[in-house]
């Protein structure tokens, strides 16, 4: 308990640093672009009309209102690689000033998570136009969605956490993390409904995919207006609470060891 106190005192004392390392992240990645944070909006539309009109005309999928249902799992996915893309890089990006001087290596970490989620935030506005447009019918249960971003925020911190250290000691993990990522999406129903695979393949996902029960979680409250299955919200917590304790865990033990590789 005593190391727990005193971690949480360090995060107190070095919050306004993340703070500031979140700003930073979120005004390079529009700096010097014309339309600046509302491409944060355009940029989900855009890519959202495009799938739309080709997987519609391709595979015609029976779903109801398609391009609420594409948003969501596409936002959502997209939060998570992003996230956890940008954390994997979060300590040997940072080399210069860790080796210069002493700051707690998950500041770096959670800050790119961070931003990422802030941007993800943006993008919301983006999904909102696009209820709006179809129709959605707003309902009480929408006030559970902070709920439903809160679940892949801490998953992608734990999943960050993992990945930054790995990468410190061994640089190729990014080129097998982006390997995973691409069978992650295609084995996660984005654009195609789950009920298209073969049963073995549905259980597969519904047991081992977290991002199919955030995912659904969305849907169940914007397209069918109900509370998502508590099941799903159980699974999705404690999946999300393991990655971050595990995650946590592989980076502190390892931490000290960073300054030797990076």
């Amino acid at each position: 308990m005593k190391r727990l106190g005193s971690r949480l005192e360090t995060f107190k004392r070095y919050r306004p640093l993340m703070e500031q390392l979140v700003i930073k992240d979120i005004k390079l990645k529009y700096r010097r672009s014309f339309l600046g944070y509302i491409w944060s909006i355009l940029n989900p539309l855009m890519i959202m009309s495009i799938m739309v009109i080709v997987f519609s005309q391709m595979f015609r999928f029976d779903i109801k209102n398609y391009p609420v249902y594409l948003i969501i799992g596409s936002t959502m996915f997209s939060f998570m690689t992003d996230a956890t893309t940008q954390a994997m890089w979060s300590i040997t990006g940072n080399a210069a000033l860790l080796k210069k001087t002493y700051v707690p290596k998950y500041i770096f970490t959670l800050s790119k998570v961070s931003s990422c989620f802030v941007n993800t935030l943006f993008s919301l506005g983006a999904m909102l136009i696009v209820f709006i447009v179809c129709r959605v019918n707003f309902n009480i249960n929408m006030l559970w969605i902070p709920a439903i971003l809160l679940q892949i925020y801490v998953f992608s911190v734990g999943v960050g956490f993992f990945l930054a250290q790995g990468t410190v000691f061994f640089r190729d993990i990014q080129h097998i993390y982006s390997a995973v990522t691409t069978a992650w999406m295609y084995l996660t129903p984005i654009f195609y409904p789950i009920n298209q695979l073969p049963e073995n393949i549905q259980w597969i996902i519904k047991h081992v995919n977290p991002m199919y029960a955030y995912i659904t979680q969305f849907r169940t409250i914007v397209l069918d207006g109900l509370f998502p299955d508590v099941r799903l919200i159980f699974y999705g917590f404690t999946v999300a609470g393991i990655s971050l304790i595990l995650g946590s865990i592989v980076f502190l033990k390892s931490q000290d060891k960073f300054i030797l590789y990076i």
